[in-house]
Parts: structure tokens; sequence; C-alpha cells
């Protein structure tokens, strides 16, 4: 920033300073640059006494306050500068400077752009205004800003760099291209920038993969990458580029050749490699396939990705045994992936037998989660996992296992060998982790009663076991005792109290037991000592913990604080997001362009992220329920004693009592704590320079959440859901929540579209089915809707039921339950039972024989889903009491550690 000085003696609003003023304004500058605050304020100060309407120096001293944190002075001085030299360039860039310090991105741009029309040439306006516009996604006027910043300093590296990026963003693939060839051709001959080096490295691959984005253009790439490697210093991605653009240009050989010089590098272990060489052993270069398999994650490859036929597998199978094996004997990768590739289940079994055995001698506690990835199931095309507890019990490798376990444990009782014929006895820690390896299993396959047994011989054989605690106090939650899993938990967090992940698992499990503040004394453990844990937790962005506080917080119906932590999530990915602007200009300084676009276009899908997902959603949910109830903010209003008996009114004086004193307890609790908070800070303040970091107290701030309670649900509730559904609209959930909002703000358009959405994804999911049947419903309630909209309703809505009425539909859903061999879910038999029962489409003894039929053995049961189906029969009635009771006694069977289903 610059003004310009004159010796004009008349000086003052829209008028040059004189000399001795104006290097004053200088040095203001100066010192604020090097965030002198202090000084700079007393130089600005020292200008104003003489020339109190100086508007440039009125707006650089509002900006340096502003950064002092006292915002309301700021912005009135600032406006005051602006108001009395609106035609000073300065003072519309400070402007801006102050709006982009209030996040107030699209007024900062207002304010350059004004700035620029007085000086269409300062380049720190330009550079400014290009770094917004790059973080509101401004593409086009990023572009428009790069290419004027080029012109006008055409000998600066960024400056090139910047508008190559701008045109790749814009998709001008060739154009970037375009932009880097002439920059390099400007370039003399023995520049360092030409030289092998970081810099020149990263623009020559980043070069190569514009051209490898461009359709089709493999060999044009492919010849690049044979030009710069001289280059290039990350040899690595060189090499890997090479074999992917080998692969797809169906030169199978050579990529195989490249990816062997790959492995020559030490890269055996990575998973993603392994899935290259697959593809180049079969043959295989459909796009769409390479790219997918080469972005899974772990240890998942092509094998446990794509149904591969047997002769597929053999070929694998061969080229492992007899090209990878003998070259990398002792790598993890070359070992298991053949494990993936048998088709005879006697092979595999045999083939698993040493594999587990070597693991369990070891002592690897994760085995079981190992064998777990080998029971696969297709779906749609494509292998994925079991999940259910009914296709595990069902798959072929899972029964062999159990067997072959069951075996393991029993000669390891008897003689300390996994077989009678074995010549070498085993440790005794190896009956331990077999032991666990069963219970792992039990867990699986969902018998958590028999899995806890066998965890508990394990306690009996070595006490101190901390995962086996882990383990146990898993099955205890899965079976329904939240308590004793806490406990549990805790016990084996006491034997190791410096491991971090046991500490966070039982603050994790005391919050699902609804034990908030135990476990805030828990996860103390591990964060600052001084001032309010749970500020330092805010500080940290630890997400998940907010996230099963504020869930503990809905539970326990105290909406305003779980709303507050849940928008405590949703401030931590605004804050990553406001992150992303600091490495708009170090990237291109550093020319780390390849990792800078990553990062963009991951920060282009962060808010559908699934940690900001289950903020979201739990936002919508306490804002909605609100919605539904609105008398549950009313607690604090005095009954209406008037209508109530003697009796009934001198309970409810007692409980209004009970309230208010209970209230006035927490309170003070409230207030004592807050004043040790106070203390401890006030000590740390004296005992430190500087003190803490302006705003940094952000959870005290409405710490109950009542600003939050008093905004307009719905209101809110829109503003997330049309968040998540441009964000995440491949997600099932978005869209059950948009038609959740949607169709209480009675936009009926938008519900259908969310049913539209929701069915394309996944049509077989309970909420889908009571969705439909409530949006049905409401239609026929609302009758004919006037004009389009009346139309599209009418025509559309019947699309949805299969041209069926709701009866008619909820008959045929009916009778595909009741097939032999269904596999509909436990919480889709309650939906449909509870739609039965609502539309009065069926009698209250088919609903419940729908639940009670099979229901337990079904797919989808677990104690919650239970719990609803629990809650769905109370809610028929009377009528429903005996399925009920029958319905508990199959819980308690299936789960006889459930504490309640209520």
């Amino acid at each position: 920033m610059s003004t310009a000085a004159s010796d004009n003696p008349q000086a003052g609003a829209g008028r040059p300073l004189p000399k001795k003023e104006a290097d004053l304004f200088k040095n203001v500058v100066k010192h604020y640059e090097m965030k002198q605050y202090k000084k700079a304020i007393k130089q600005a100060d020292t200008i104003l006494k003489k020339f109190p309407n100086h508007g440039e120096t009125l707006a650089m001293k509002g900006l340096t306050l502003n950064y002092m944190s006292k915002r309301e002075e700021a912005h009135a001085l600032v406006k005051q500068g602006l108001t009395m030299d609106m035609r000073s360039h300065v003072c519309w860039h400070v402007y801006g400077l102050l709006h982009r310090s209030d996040r107030n991105y699209n007024e900062a741009i207002k304010a350059y752009k004004q700035a620029l029309r007085i000086d269409s040439d300062n380049l720190q306006i330009l550079r400014d205004l290009s770094m917004l516009q790059i973080q509101m996604r401004d593409l086009h006027g990023f572009m428009v800003t790069r290419h004027t910043l080029l012109t006008l300093k055409s000998n600066g590296k960024p400056n090139w760099l910047a508008f190559a990026m701008a045109r790749h963003l814009t998709g001008d693939l060739r154009g970037a291209i375009s932009v880097i060839d002439i920059y390099l051709g400007t370039l003399s001959e023995g520049s360092p920038e030409l030289d092998r080096g970081f810099e020149s490295s990263e623009l020559a691959l980043y070069r190569n993969s514009l051209l490898a984005e461009i359709p089709n253009n493999y060999e044009e790439a492919l010849k690049h990458l044979d030009e710069c490697q001289s280059v290039v210093v990350d040899t690595g991605a060189l090499i890997t580029a090479r074999a992917k653009y080998q692969l797809k240009l169906g030169d199978f050989d050579t990529a195989h050749s490249t990816t062997l010089r790959l492995f020559e590098r030490g890269t055996t272990d990575d998973f993603r490699i392994q899935s290259l060489y697959m593809l180049c052993v079969l043959k295989i270069n459909d796009e769409k396939v390479v790219d997918e398999a080469l972005r899974l994650k772990g240890t998942r490859t092509l094998a446990s990705y794509l149904p591969l036929t047997n002769e597929q597998k053999q070929t694998l199978r061969t080229a492992y045994r007899e090209e990878l094996a003998p070259l990398y004997p002792k790598s993890y990768a070359v070992q298991r992936i053949p494990l993936a590739l048998m088709h005879d289940q006697d092979e595999l079994v045999a083939a698993l037998d040493p594999f587990c055995r070597r693991d369990l001698t070891k002592g690897v506690p994760s085995l079981c989660s190992e064998l777990g990835c080998f029971l696969l199931l297709e779906k749609n095309g494509l292998l994925v996992k079991a999940e259910d507890p009914v296709d595990i019990k069902e798959h072929p490798t899972f029964q062999s296992l159990v067997k072959m376990v069951d075996g393991y444990v029993e000669n390891l009782t008897a003689c300390n060998k996994f077989a009678a014929s074995d010549e070498t006895e085993e440790a005794p820690s190896t009956l331990l982790w077999t032991l666990y390896l069963r219970a792992g299993l039990y867990e699986l396959e969902a018998d958590y009663g028999k899995g806890i047994e066998m965890l508990d011989k394990c306690l009996e054989h070595t006490p101190t076991a901390v995962d086996v605690y882990e383990l146990k106090s898993r099955l205890l939650r899965k079976a329904g005792d939240m308590k004793a899993a806490v406990e549990a938990l805790d016990q084996g967090r006491d034997l190791d109290r410096q491991d971090r992940y046991i500490n966070n698992q039982t603050t994790r499990y005391m919050l699902l037991a609804g034990m908030e503040e135990e476990a805030l004394k828990r996860i103390s453990l591990f964060t600052r000592h001084e001032g309010n844990p749970e500020q330092n937790l805010f500080d940290m962005q630890c997400s998940w913990y907010e996230l099963e506080l504020a869930a503990c917080l809905r539970r326990k119906g105290e909406w305003g604080r779980s709303l507050k932590k849940y928008s405590a999530v949703v401030k931590h990915f605004a804050d990553y997001s406001e992150d992303q602007f600091d490495f708009h200009a170090y990237c291109l300084r550093k020319v780390t362009l390849r990792s800078y676009i990553e990062v963009l276009r991951f920060e282009d899908k962060l808010y559908g992220e699934d940690y900001y997902f289950e903020a979201v959603s739990g936002i919508i949910a306490i804002y909605l329920h609100l919605y539904d109830n609105p008398d549950l903010l009313k607690n604090d209003e005095e009954p209406d004693y008037s209508k109530m008996t003697a009796a009934e009114r001198k309970k409810a004086k007692n409980i209004a009592r009970k309230k208010k004193k209970a209230q006035e307890k927490k309170e003070a609790e409230q207030k004592e704590k807050e004043a040790a908070q106070n203390g401890s800070k006030n000590n740390n303040a004296n005992s430190k320079k500087g003190g803490g970091k302006p705003g940094s107290d952000v959870v005290e701030e409405d710490p109950n959440g009542e600003e939050l309670l008093k905004k307009d649900p719905l209101e809110e509730s829109q503003k997330f859901v049309s968040i998540v559904s441009k964000f995440a609209p491949n997600c099932f959930d978005t869209w059950i929540l948009q038609y959740d909002v949607s169709i209480r703000r009675k936009k009926y358009m938008l519900a259908l579209q969310a049913l539209y959405r929701a069915r394309s994804i996944d049509s077989e999911r309970s909420e889908y089915i009571s969705r439909l049947v409530d949006f049905s419903t409401k239609m026929n309630a609302v009758g004919d809707l006037p004009g389009p909209v009346g139309t599209i309703l009418k025509e559309e809505t019947p699309h949805l039921l299969d041209n069926k009425s709701v009866k008619e539909f909820l008959d045929a859903a009916v009778a595909k339950i009741g097939q032999t061999g269904s596999k509909a879910t436990l919480p889709v038999r309650t939906s449909v039972a509870k739609a039965l029962v609502d539309t009065k489409a069926g009698s209250v003894s088919t609903a419940a024989a729908l639940i009670l039929d099979g229901g337990i053995s079904a797919k989808g049961v677990s104690v919650q889903s239970c719990s609803d189906a629990f809650a769905v029969l109370k809610s028929f009635g009377g009528e429903a009491a005996s399925a009920a009771d029958k319905w508990v006694a199959q819980v308690k069977e299936r789960f006889p550690l459930a504490q309640s289903l209520s």
C-alpha cells in the first residue's frame, strides 16, 4: 500500500499529505505489515492530529485495530476513511481487506474491483483479488485477473503458473499447456529453472498430468515423460504414470515390465501398485476399471473388487508364484494376495492355515478383521465385503474358518499344539490369541453371548490383555449392555493409561452410555490441563468427540447443548475451507501444483465428508423434532393448574418444584465451574506473555445453545439440507433429509424430487418405503393442487408406487416379505408393518406377524432395530399387546444381555 505525497499545506480529506506526514504514513503501512500494531497506531494518530479527516490514514488505523481484536471500532474508522476519500484506491483496498478478515468474501471482491477502477494496474490489489476469486471458485474471473497480472509483470514465475492453472481449472487443458510452454521458452539456456530440481520436476509432472487429462491422449503423455525424465526427481511418480499410460494404451508387456521396476523400488506392499500389476497380467485396460482399481484403499486390490473368472484367478496365481514370490519372499502383499485368488474352498482353507498359525503365534489382534476381508459377496457386478451376520453365517469360507479355529482351540487346550500331529509345542500366549480370534468370529456372526464367554476365558488366562477388554466391551455394547461395556473398557484402559486409543474408546463408550461428565474426565487425560478441556478439544478440532457428545445430549433431550456441539463441527469445516486461503499464494511460489490441484478438488467436495454430514444430520433432526413438538421448549412455563384435579395439581406442583431446584443446582454448578476455569485462565494469562488468541473462547459463548434454539427450525434445516444435497448427491440419506424438510415446508415438488433421487440409489431401504407411503398419503389428503405443480404431482406420484394404490403397494410388499427365502431386513418389515396400520391398509395382526414371523432371524437385526420394532408394536395399542410380549421374548433369547427395549 502506498499514497501520493505532496507539500500541500491544506492536505486533508481526499488530498495528498505533506512530505513529513506522507513519510509517517509509509511507516504506518510498514509497521502494519510487520505486525507492529502499536507503533502503527501511534504513527497514525500523529498524522490524524494534524489531518483528522485524512481518509487513507483513518482506513489504515481501522485495519490495524481490526488485528488488535477491536472489530467495531475498526469498521467505524474504515467506513469513515472511505467516506472522506472515496476516490482513494487505498481506502477501497483496506475496506476489502477488512471484509476479507470477516470472511465476507463477496463484499471484499466488490471493494477490490472498485479499487481497481481507480488504480487498474495495482499489482497487490490484483493479487488479493485473484486469491479471493479462486477461494470463491470464480474461475473465469480468476483467469481474467491472472492474465492481467501476467501482462503487467511477465517476468514473475508465479504469474505464469497461476495463469496456466487458471486455464486448467476452466477446462482449457491445451491452453494451460501452451502457457507453460511459452514460459519455458522465455528462459535462457542454463537457467536454474531448466535444471534438474524439485520445482522444475513438479512443473514437468504437472504439464504431463494436463496431457493425461485430455481424453485419449496417453500416447502424447507417454512421449512427454521420456522427454522430461532428465529433470524429474520424483522417479516413483514418473514410473507409475508411465505404467498407467502404457496399460491404458494396451501395451501390456511394457506396462508389466514398468510395474516390475516399481517393485524394485520397494513398493511391493503398496496394494494399489499390486492392482496395477494384476491389470497388466490380465491385460485389462478398461479405463473405468483401471481408475477405480487404482483408487482402492487399504488391502483391497483388483482381486477383491472385480469378480474374476477361475481362469483369470489361475493366471494371477501363476504370476505371483513364479514371478513375484521368488523375488520378494518376505513381502506381505505377495504372500496375502494369492489367498484371495483361491477358487476352491478346501484349497483356500489349506492356504489360510499357515497364515493363521503364523499370526496367532505372533499375537496379531487384527487377524479376525483380516480374515473378514475374504468373506466377499457379489453385488451389482462388483465384490463387496459381507457385513450382515446372516450373510456371514451362510458364507462357506466363514464356516470353514470356524471349523479350523475350533480345531485350533481344542488342540491347543489339550496339548499346546495347533494339531495333534505337530512336533513342536506353542507358547502359552498362542492359546490366548486363538481364543481371542474365536471370539472375533462369534462377533461376526452376532453370537455375542458365546463371544463374551470366550473372552472371559482369555482373561482367566491373561488378565492384563488390554485388547481382550476392548473386544469384550464391543461385544457387550452390541449385546445391549452398555453399562457393562463401559466398565469392561475402563478396566482395560486402567491397565495402560498411556494408550490414547483405548482412552478415546472409553470416552466414546461413556458418551454412548450417557455419562458425559465421566467422559470429559477421561478425554481430559490427554488434553492440556490448564483452562477448559472442552475449549482445548474445540481448538484441536476433535470432531469425533463433539459428535458423540452432541448425540449423547440429544438422546437426553438437551437440545440447545446438542445443537451447540453439532455446530462446533460445522464451524471446523468452515475453518477447513478458510484454511485453503493460505495455500493459494504458497503453492504457486513453491510450484507444488499437482498437490495444489488435489487440495482444491478436495475442498470442492469438503461439505460431503462423513463428519460434516453427521453433524448436519443431527442439527436437522433436532430442529425437525422441535418443529413437530413445539411444547418441548415450553417446559419453563407455568402449567394451567385450573384444569387439574386437586391430586393432579399437587403432583404437578411437586414436579415443578423439583425441576426448579434441579435447575438452580445445575446453574450454581455451572457458575462454580466457570469461575474455576476463569481463575485458571487468569493465572495462565499472568504467567504467559501476550495472552490467548483473540476469539478462542468459542465454547463459552452461549454454552447452552439458547441462541440456536431461537432460530427458525425449518429455515435452518433448509439451509443445511441445501448444502448436503449439493455436495453429497450420491448419498441416500441426503434425500431422506431433503424429503423430511421439504414435506414440512409444503414444498411438494422438492419432496417428490427427493423420493425419486432416493429410489435411484436404493429403493429397498426402510426409510424410503416409509417416506413414500407418507408422501402418497399426504398427496391424497391435499387433493389436486392448482397449476403445473398439481399436474406434475398427479402424474408422477403413481409412478413411485408402480401405478398402484397405497393399499395395493403395501399388499405387494407384504407378499414379497412373506415369500420363502425373503431377504427383507427387520427395519423394512417394521416400516411396512407401521405403514399398514397407519394407512389402515391391513390389520394389526397382519402387521404384527410381519415382525414376529422371521423378523428376529432376518438381516439388519440389532438391539436398536429390535427396540424400534418393539416401539412400533406398542404403538398398535392393546390389540398387539400379546405380540409385543412375544417379540420381547424373542429378543431376549437372541440378546440375553439387552437391558431394555423401551
